[in-house]
């Protein structure tokens, strides 16, 4: 290790060995672990500087050269990568990605749950590894960020942005011209819309201050060919949002639920404001199978459609149902799974904590003319009583998909009390999971496992479990 500058320390030709957690590299030297972040690949010949020490063997480190190219690379296909937060595995070729991935989900399973494991299966690989997203959502800023080739080129530049919040630096928004996660029209409308604003003079939000009009806009594209946008105002002009609106309108006559929204808080969550219908429906439709899925402005849906598919395939694989099965689907959010195994259950009964996302469940039921599904709206571990039970039947089958955190302990007691036949285990964290499985390990064995990629160029990763009682 060399000392460059003052309190400034470089390690010279370190060989990356492998991914860490988090999609970062690591490496090692002199004893201590080096994690590394950005553009670096295992194989790679690199110097690095040093950036913080955690209790002396652990160090975190990014490149400022590279002396040898990994053969596991890939040409990155975007231009703002390496400034852009998203898509940070574009320089992995994608086999090696969804090795990776495999690896994560088995290293976590054997490494923190510590029970008998069944050979892991393939991963479920992503269909689409570009323009595979339903959902985006882009911010107008006052304060653009600059990259260095820009400020280099001696032109004047414009302040005003449309595009993404710069990682860590959540008051710098990055520009963003073609965007490779979302489909047509996603990128039209949102250059043409930032055109308009510009055209108009509206001042584009300064989330320093708190000032400004033109805020957010999110665009939803649906495998019917739906498009929802939804546009976010700061202050409550209606001149100028009825102009920007009917400028929507009638540029784009594919947008079927155009929506607005005056949000003068002070951050951009949207989910306890008021959304106002201009124009089309107040939801867009999303379709499975033979099922319908109606999603609102609010609504919660699996933002890789096709994706979704091909897990919920696996999690109605998983469960085996026959026809005569009481199933439970825990954390049923908008009631996709739920709705999803309907047909080959007896009875299906969802649970979820988020009461607006019950409702869309009732609809989504309704609309599809599922009779045997009913959902409850309420805290898992509250809801999940014996009297609770003594009503809607004891379930043969639970399908469970937490978020990140995983399960309350006590959600996983009450499982253990309730000794359903199987356990289906969605994840979009293999780390929580493998805990949790750590804990039913005292009733249930792991009989399958298979990790579904629902976020190309990225680490994340779901994976399906399933257990069976002893």
């Amino acid at each position: 290790m060399k000392n460059y500058k003052k309190n400034r320390q470089v390690v010279e030709n370190l060989l990356i060995e492998d991914f860490a957690a988090e999609g970062k590299c690591i490496a090692k030297h002199e004893g201590a672990v080096v994690f590394i972040e950005g553009n670096a690949a295992p194989g790679d010949v690199v110097d690095v500087e040093i950036l913080a020490f955690k209790k002396k063997k652990f160090y975190e480190a990014r490149v400022l050269h590279t002396h040898s190219w990994s053969e596991k690379r890939a040409t990155p296909f975007c231009s703002y990568f390496g400034t852009c937060g998203g898509c940070k595995w574009q320089h992995i070729q994608y086999a090696e990605q969804l090795q990776f991935k495999w690896q994560q989900v088995s290293d976590h399973l054997h490494r923190i749950a510590k029970v008998a494991l069944p050979t892991i299966d393939p991963i479920v690989p992503s269909k689409e590894t570009t323009f595979y997203r339903n959902k985006l959502e882009f911010t107008f800023s006052n304060f653009r960020w600059f990259t260095f080739e820009e400020m280099g080129d001696g032109t004047e530049l414009d302040r005003d942005a449309l595009g993404f919040h710069i990682p860590k630096r959540f008051d710098r928004i990055l520009d963003i011209e073609k965007c490779y996660l979302q489909p047509d029209p996603s990128n039209v409308i949102r250059n043409e819309l930032k055109a308009f604003s510009k055209s108009k003079g509206f001042r584009f939000y300064d989330q320093k201050n708190n000032v400004g009009f033109m805020r957010n806009v999110i665009l939803r594209t649906a495998n019917t060919g739906d498009v929802m946008v939804i546009v976010q105002f700061a202050e409550p002009n209606q001149e100028d949002i009825d102009a920007t609106m009917e400028f929507l309108k009638d540029r784009f006559p594919e947008i079927t639920s155009l929506q607005y929204i005056v949000n003068t808080k002070g951050n951009d969550s949207y989910y306890d404001q008021t959304v106002i219908l201009y124009a089309g429906k107040p939801y867009i439709e999303e379709r499975m199978e033979n099922l319908t899925f109606r999603v609102g402005p609010k609504s919660f849906y699996q933002t890789n459609s096709d994706q979704a598919y091909e897990l919920y395939k696996v999690a109605r694989e998983f469960a085996g149902l026959t026809g005569n099965e009481h199933v439970y689907d825990l954390y049923t959010g908008t009631g996709t799974i739920a709705n999803f195994v309907a047909h080959q259950a007896k009875s299906v009964v969802g649970v979820e904590y988020v009461a607006e996302a019950i409702e869309d469940a009732n609809i989504n039921a309704q609309i599809n003319g599922i009779t045997n599904a009913r959902f409850y709206a309420g805290d898992m571990k509250n809801v999940l009583n014996e009297d609770f039970i003594r009503e809607n039947g004891h379930p043969d089958v639970v399908i469970t998909d937490p978020p990140r955190a995983g399960m309350d302990e006590p959600v996983v007691r009450t499982l253990l009390r309730m000794e359903p036949t199987k356990i289906v285990y969605v994840s979009c964290n293999s780390a929580t999971q493998a805990r949790d499985l750590a804990w039913l390990d005292e009733k249930y064995a792991v009989t399958k496992v298979r990790p579904v990629d629902m976020f190309p160029h990225t680490h994340h990763v779901e994976n399906v479990v399933l257990l069976e009682r002893k």
